[in-house]
């Protein structure tokens, strides 16, 4: 089977692991904040927090913004449902807004809309999350400018999108947001084996993501309610939780940065490939800004003909092409049905995930390989 996503290890990478495993630190040693500078540094952002998961990122990222109980919460449907789930997690209350149909990411009109009926009901967002789909970053700016006019904080969460760049800047910068997450899964543009890491420029929230990533504890003697009782001394002074990536991700993480990259330009490489391939086939790619550089974690097709979507992922699975579909929509999952939402609530998100399906894509697909994978489409619609 040709997977529809791959990390690619170097003999680098294997070495910078087995470092960690022959040094005095395993966990809490000198690899973490490393990995995070290398994050600061290519996104040219101020604070970095190194976590075990996207989803643990996202989730203190909201506790940081104090996101509790009744809060409100708006992400996208078309998304996975860590970037819903972190806002129940806090105890608030979510919302989805629908997408644009051709690029698959907030609708930036459907956004404006919503906010302007919440609005007349005294039921703003306290936090919108837009998803960077497929690693093209959403329209920041028009989000910024909506974030400004109604009072809500903005969570990007580009687990999809490190490398990617947005008005000619590195996404994760955090000039139109108040944090940004980005996920390590073995699947996305670099990898940790498992991991994340939320962004942002404001100290006081970078100094909140990392208490609350280990136990809430601080050993920061401005911090603490006491003086401090020695050098053995630290304070648990909010509830947190142990978030904390490992030496052996960070190492791993910070080899992959070297080639971060060299996975971009890959990966356009063959999603160009991809679209020249599919032109005069009865299939729509994601529309892509003049705005945005992707980094291509997925490609994703739109069929012309509902009828055929279901065979033909199918068919491209029984001829060992592994072909997938990002995402179900949040919102008809079952635990968010029984919250009350409706198919119907979001038609273009249900009509993207009636037509889309995701084909590889990933640094190590062949030339053959994607010759196959382009001739059986070409072959099947």
């Amino acid at each position: 089977m040709i997977p529809y996503g791959k990390q690619s290890i170097s003999q680098a990478d294997i070495d910078a692991v087995v470092g960690v495993l022959e040094s005095d630190w395993l966990t809490q040693g000198p690899k973490v904040p490393m990995f995070e500078s290398a994050i600061t540094n290519y996104c040219n952002v101020d604070f970095a927090c190194a976590t075990n998961s996207a989803t643990s990122a996202l989730h203190i990222a909201c506790l940081a913004l104090d996101v509790g109980k009744n809060d409100i919460v708006w992400t996208s449907p078309i998304s996975f449902v860590a970037s819903a789930n972190c806002a129940l997690y806090c105890g608030a209350k979510i919302d989805f807004v629908d997408i644009d149909l051709t690029t698959g990411n907030m609708s930036v009109a459907a956004l404006e809309k919503k906010l302007i009926n919440a609005k007349q009901k005294s039921s703003l967002p306290k936090v919108v999350i837009p998803v960077h789909l497929a690693g093209q970053s959403c329209d920041m700016l028009a989000i910024h400018k909506l974030a400004t006019q109604y009072g809500f904080k903005i969570i990007e969460d580009a687990s999809h999108a490190i490398g990617a760049q947005y008005l000619g800047k590195q996404v994760g910068n955090c000039q139109f947001s108040d944090i940004c997450i980005f996920s390590f899964h073995p699947v996305k543009i670099i990898t940790s084996a498992e991991g994340g890491m939320a962004v942002t420029n404001d100290e006081y929230i970078a100094k909140r993501l990392k208490r609350l990533r280990s136990h809430g504890i601080t050993t920061d003697p401005t911090e603490m309610t006491e003086a401090s009782h020695g050098p053995w001394y630290y304070q648990q002074i909010e509830l947190g939780f142990n978030y904390r990536m490992t030496e052996l991700q960070a190492a791993l993480g910070v080899s992959q940065m070297q080639r971060l990259d060299e996975f971009i330009l890959a990966r356009n490489a063959i999603a160009s490939i991809y679209t020249q391939a599919f032109k005069a086939q009865p299939l729509n790619h994601l529309a892509q800004s003049d705005a945005c550089l992707s980094s291509y974690h997925l490609y994703i097709l739109q069929l012309e003909d509902k009828a055929a979507h279901h065979t033909l992922i199918c068919e491209l699975r029984n001829r060992k092409i592994m072909s997938h579909l990002h995402y179900i929509p949040i919102h008809i999952q079952p635990y968010y049905a029984a919250l009350g939402f409706k198919e119907s609530d979001f038609p273009n998100a249900i009509e993207y995930y009636q037509t889309s399906l995701t084909i590889p894509l990933h640094p190590g697909l062949t030339q053959s390989e994607q010759e196959f994978i382009i001739q059986t489409i070409n072959e099947l619609v």
